[in-house]
């Protein structure tokens, strides 16, 4: 269990923003930046508030909206625990290890699949193969800091790259094709919601029914080529698609 990492913060109590939104704040954006990882023990209230010249109720009320989150817990004999950072993915044309390695998750790989098989009309439709023709599907379980992410199941034309099972649990598809000299230009994707199975709930650590974060992506090169038909299942309390919103004209 890692012990308590003393942290500065910085607290404008000139601003209209509340003090307690301000630390909280600050506390989500050190566990984010792995400056608090997992297993990481807060001071208590009584010493972070005299440590931040603020009153006790202010600090409660900052580590409560974490505990809300789900980013930190309360563990009676041990003190105020970080369970874990969510991740924030941006959307762009970029793989989910590329996304975790840049925010220091700590990303790592679990082969579950790796096999040619017949295609089905949804596969065949987009990659632009005849249905039952061979393709290969990559099933993957993507962990950070050793606990699981998501699901990743991969479907590529045979014959886009050569892949093994220890080169598929070292790093990620994207840089694997990069490396190959596929250049990726473009993608159609959707995103949805839905409740875990049975099944689904046991690989990813989450109860039966806990909300999931789907994910269908097309991904093209720069030749029109499909190159990968993906088809992901993400814990929605871990993870979150972040959007930039621009107003028409």
């Amino acid at each position: 269990m890692a012990k308590h990492q003393p942290l500065q913060f910085s607290l404008d109590r000139s601003s209209p923003v509340p003090l307690y939104f301000q630390l909280s704040q600050q506390l989500e954006a050190a566990i984010e930046r792995g400056e608090l990882a997992p297993g990481s023990l807060l001071g208590n209230e009584i010493d972070l508030a005299g440590r931040l010249g603020l009153s006790r109720p202010t600090v409660r009320q900052a580590i409560q909206s974490l505990v809300d989150k789900g980013l930190l817990v309360r563990r009676r004999g041990v003190g105020t625990q970080v369970v874990h950072s969510q991740v924030k993915r941006p959307l762009e044309l970029s793989s989910l290890y590329d996304d975790l390695e840049a925010a220091g998750q700590k990303p790592a790989t679990r082969v579950l699949r790796h096999a040619v098989e017949p295609a089905t009309a949804e596969v065949a439709a987009a990659l632009g193969v005849t249905e039952g023709a061979d393709v290969v599907l990559v099933e993957r379980l993507r962990l950070a800091h050793g606990e699981p992410m998501a699901r990743l199941r991969n479907h590529l034309p045979v014959g886009l790259l050569a892949l093994d099972h220890d080169t598929l649990e070292n790093t990620g598809l994207y840089r694997l094709m990069r490396i190959a000299g596929i250049t990726l230009h473009s993608a159609r994707q959707s995103i949805g919601a839905r409740a875990a199975t049975a099944a689904e709930a046991e690989l990813l650590a989450e109860p039966e029914g806990a909300p999931l974060l789907t994910m269908e992506r097309t991904t093209f090169d720069d030749t029109g080529r499909a190159v990968e038909f993906g088809s992901h299942l993400y814990r929605a309390s871990r993870y979150a698609f972040d959007f930039q919103l621009l107003a028409r004209p």
